[in-house]
This record gives C-alpha cells, sequence and structure tokens, in this order.
C-alpha cells in the first residue's frame, strides 16, 4: 500500500469522526464539533439562531459526507496519478484553512469565545500536520522520495 493511499485514508477516518459528532453530538468538544465555541451553548437561548447555527453545522457535516464519499472512490478506484492528484487537491484545499478560518479562531481564542483555552493553535498545528504529510506523500507519489512504506 502506497504512502498516498495511507495519508488519504488517514484524513478519511479523521474527517468521518467529525462528521459524525457533527451529525450526533454537535455540542461536543471532541472531533472538532462546535461545542468548543462558548457561542454554541448562547445560540440556545434563542431558538431561531440556534436552528440557524444547527442547520450550519449540519451543511457543513452533509459537505464533508460528499467529499469523503468522493475521496473513497479515488481510494479504491482511482490510478496512481489521479491520487496524486488528489493529493494536490487536499493539500490546496486544507491550506486555505489559513486564510480565514485561522485567524478567526485565533481571535476567538484571544477574547475567550472558546470552551477549550489554546484550541486555535492545536487546530492550527494539526492542520499543518496534514499539509506537511500531503507534501511528503506527493514528493513520493512523483518518485522525488523513495518510497519507503511498503505493505
Amino acid at each position: 500500500m502506497s504512502l498516498v493511499l495511507i495519508i488519504i485514508g488517514i484524513f478519511l477516518i479523521l474527517e468521518l469522526s467529525n462528521v459524525l459528532i457533527m451529525y450526533l453530538k454537535p455540542g461536543s468538544t471532541k472531533a472538532n464539533a462546535v461545542g468548543v465555541f462558548t457561542a454554541w451553548e448562547k445560540s440556545k437561548q434563542d431558538p431561531e439562531v440556534h436552528n440557524f447555527v444547527k442547520y450550519l453545522v449540519w451543511w457543513v457535516a452533509g459537505t464533508k459526507l460528499i467529499f469523503i464519499s468522493l475521496m473513497v472512490v479515488i481510494l479504491f478506484f482511482a490510478d496512481p496519478i489521479t491520487q496524486s492528484f488528489a493529493i494536490i487537491a487536499l493539500l490546496l484545499s486544507t491550506a486555505t484553512f489559513y486564510v480565514k478560518l485561522f485567524p478567526l479562531i485565533r481571535s476567538m481564542d484571544r477574547e475567550s469565545q472558546l470552551v477549550t483555552k489554546g484550541y486555535s493553535k492545536m487546530i492550527g498545528v494539526m492542520i499543518f500536520i496534514f499539509i506537511l504529510a500531503f507534501i511528503l506523500a506527493y514528493l513520493v507519489s512523483a518518485g522525488y522520495i523513495v518510497d519507503f512504506i511498503v505493505f
């Protein structure tokens, strides 16, 4: 099994855990659910706002589910070239986190709008590690680095 397939598989498992928690327990502080935001509990005070927030959470979960489904098809049925391009797509789309989301969540963290202090740093590091893994997987798939994982 190639490093590309391993990295895509790990990413899919993490994303699936996000979808499950967002659908089943959106108020959780685990697996990137919205319970980490103090606004989640505040939204419950206004049913209209809370319904809107739940709608957006489930919209994101549904979008992730579409994405996961496409990645499963790529994982199991695509040729190595398509899988390499999928890694590039994952790399670029994941990196967009730092354009709008990271500055916002870092600001929210500073203003104590998150239940877990330092959450922005943790999520920023986690996403950076995935970006590095995507780069490594691409370099291996492109032949720049010998694939050192053979199953």
